[in-house]
């Protein structure tokens, strides 16, 4: 391309003087152009191409200067910038392999190095997720076999049943058969001593048929005793049931050998918890409770002090409603119809500072939540924690019980047991561990209160029964 281009511009200068004049002037009309575009040319670098007036002596393909015009040095100034743009895409591909063979260096030397571990312990996982699976297959088997054992063995009493039932059908039928062989020998008797075989036949006949109905008014009189029995056999079950029902209502839940009984509604009648000394920017408050009378607000858990006397509240609203409470801020996180009376109910409140979130559980199960409960609070661990009456609003700085300042009608009646208090917030897997009802050890310990470690000390007719 360059030698083509040198030619090019030796035959232009070449031309002869009256083409060269004319192609001088189309040249006059460019120079604004290039300078505009293509700065590297100044105006020294313009060659005069005005031709002499002395005609060439020699033949028009000779040439006679070696200047390079303008166009040559702009030729040669793009292919310049063509060859360094070529230049730094070769130095930046080369510089993109060279990376990429260090970090593959790289990558190999790490999965060299960890490869092993990584897969030793996706395999021990493997295998614990292995041996997790067969346990599990394992309990679903032996239930399976269990249930099948027990409707075996109930299949077999009912064919023990309709066997002894048949044996007597059997025993009847035999009976009947050796009636009406013993008439029918007294026809032939008779028959023998009168000439009449025709009367002997029709003795027969009529036997047989007041066999068959016997038979038949047995076979009725039997369904009819089993429907009976089966009737009978069901009510008993629903009688054992309730009676189950009733005992477990009475008994206290998940084993717990002790709780708080308030026998009545009084300002004074309650239950104070010497709880540990904690700060607590998070908090879960779980009890049973059975209570004889659900009112408009009947408190379970109560606890403040000088800050705020009902700093933190578990309460019982009417018609078996429920709401948990921090900072005072009320109907936040409340659920209906969760609680009844004279049923034990397991109720947990956890809250956290960080997000204020606050959620309330009945039974193992979250029926209310609510984001913002005292965001960024922390709860002071010098407070009074109170079971069936809430705290004493305060009197001129102090702390004692004021009568005239707590309600009577918010008082609790009825038993409390299994209060834990933790200072964080426990998962859906330790609530529903709390809640089981037939559990042996009256669910695990808080770390703040712990129910049959914490001292209780009774205040009016309150009473700790077991």
């Amino acid at each position: 391309m360059l030698l083509w281009r040198l030619l090019r511009a030796v035959c232009l200068g070449c031309l002869p003087l009256a083409w060269a004049q004319g192609y001088d002037d189309d040249m006059d009309i460019m120079p604004s152009y290039v300078d505009a575009y293509y700065n590297e040319i100044s105006e020294g670098d313009v060659q005069d191409e005005t031709p002499s007036t002395v005609p060439p002596t020699g033949p028009p393909s000779e040439c006679k200067s070696t200047e390079l015009t303008k166009w040559d040095k702009l030729f040669t100034m793009l292919e310049n910038s063509q060859m360094k743009e070529n230049m730094l895409l070769q130095y930046s591909d080369d510089i993109m392999k060279v990376e990429l063979q260090s970090l593959r260096g790289e990558m190999l030397q790490f999965v060299a190095r960890y490869g092993s571990v990584c897969a030793g312990a996706i395999e021990s996982m493997g295998r614990r997720a292995t041996a997790l699976l067969e346990q599990r297959l394992q309990q679903a088997l032996e239930q399976m076999r269990e249930a099948a054992g027990r409707e075996r063995a109930q299949h077999e009493a009912a064919l023990q049943q309709l066997l002894a039932a048949n044996r007597g059908q059997a025993a009847r039928l035999a009976k009947l058969e050796s009636a009406c062989l013993s008439g029918r020998a007294g026809g032939a008797a008779s028959g023998a001593a009168g000439g009449g075989s025709n009367d002997a036949k029709g003795f027969q006949s009529r036997h047989l048929m007041q066999a068959t109905a016997a038979s038949v008014s047995a076979e009725a009189r039997l369904e009819r005793s089993l429907e009976r029995l089966t009737g009978e056999v069901h009510a008993l079950r629903e009688q054992m049931e309730r009676q189950l029902l009733a005992t477990t209502q009475k008994s206290m839940p998940a084993g717990c050998d002790s709780a708080v009984f308030i026998p009545m509604q009084s300002a004074e009648t309650y239950a104070q918890l010497e709880q540990r000394n904690v700060r607590m920017s998070a908090l879960t408050v779980c009890l049973w409770a059975r209570p004889t009378q659900a009112l408009n607000k009947t408190v379970l858990f109560s606890y403040g002090g000088a800050w705020n006397p009902i700093d933190v509240q578990l309460v019982l609203s009417g018609r078996g409603g429920a709401l948990f409470t921090v900072g005072g801020e009320a109907h936040l996180v409340e659920a209906s119809s969760v609680a009844e009376e004279r049923r034990w109910t397991h109720l947990c409140g956890t809250w956290s500072s960080e997000q204020g979130l606050a959620s309330l559980w009945v039974d193992g199960l979250q029926v209310a939540s609510a984001p913002g409960v005292a965001e960024g609070n922390v709860i002071p661990g010098s407070g009074v924690l109170q079971l069936g009456q809430e705290g004493a609003r305060q009197r001129r700085g102090t702390m004692p019980l004021d009568g005239k300042a707590v309600a009577a009608a918010a008082a609790f009646t009825g038993k409390i047991t299994g209060v834990n208090v933790w200072d964080r917030t426990l998962s859906q897997a330790e609530i529903s561990q709390q809640a089981k009802r037939n559990g042996s050890t009256c669910g695990s310990l808080g770390n703040v209160v712990a129910w049959g470690v914490t001292k209780i000390v009774l205040r009016g007719d309150a009473k700790l029964i077991y």
